[in-house]
């Protein structure tokens, strides 16, 4: 004879049909590997008439704890979001934790001695400046002068 189906309580919103497989990097020692590599943030890069501006998401992230680097054409965004001290046990955690990186390569013509960045409101904002020689610009035409 067969037996009906066991059902659970739990409410289908619950469901996390990725929850074995986190059990198995955790019995494997795998989790720790995870946490520890580098991730890269959400990032926007977009083009003005004299700029790039580049807008990356670090939400709770101070600025002491981001680094903005630039070295031949390469812009690098780094840092690190630590945990929060939690009383209690952790049951579920969907928010990034360790090191970051997000790295772009500029095109040429641009000021890296310009560069300028700023954070507000957890969105770093990295603006980099076109050189003049690069920045568009419209030319007068001018009438030819009868002698």
């Amino acid at each position: 004879m067969t037996q009906p189906a066991a059902r659970t309580s739990r409410p289908l919103a619950s469901w996390d049909p990725f929850r074995d497989f986190d059990d198995v990097y955790r019995r494997l020692g795998l989790a720790r590997l995870e946490q520890n590599r580098a991730w890269a943030p959400a990032a926007d890069v977009s083009e003005t008439d004299d700029a790039y501006v580049v807008d990356v998401e670090v939400p709770g992230v101070a600025r002491d704890d981001i680094t903005v680097d630039v070295s031949e054409r390469r812009l690098t965004i780094s840092g690190e979001v630590t945990a929060k001290e939690r009383e209690g046990r952790l049951r579920h955690r969907t928010r990034r934790t360790g090191q970051f990186r997000y790295a772009v390569t500029l095109p040429r013509g641009v000021e890296q001695d310009s560069i300028a960045a700023e954070l507000a409101d957890g969105v770093l904002t990295v603006r980099v400046p076109k050189s003049a020689s690069a920045t568009p610009r419209r030319i007068e035409i001018s009438e030819k002068s009868e002698k």
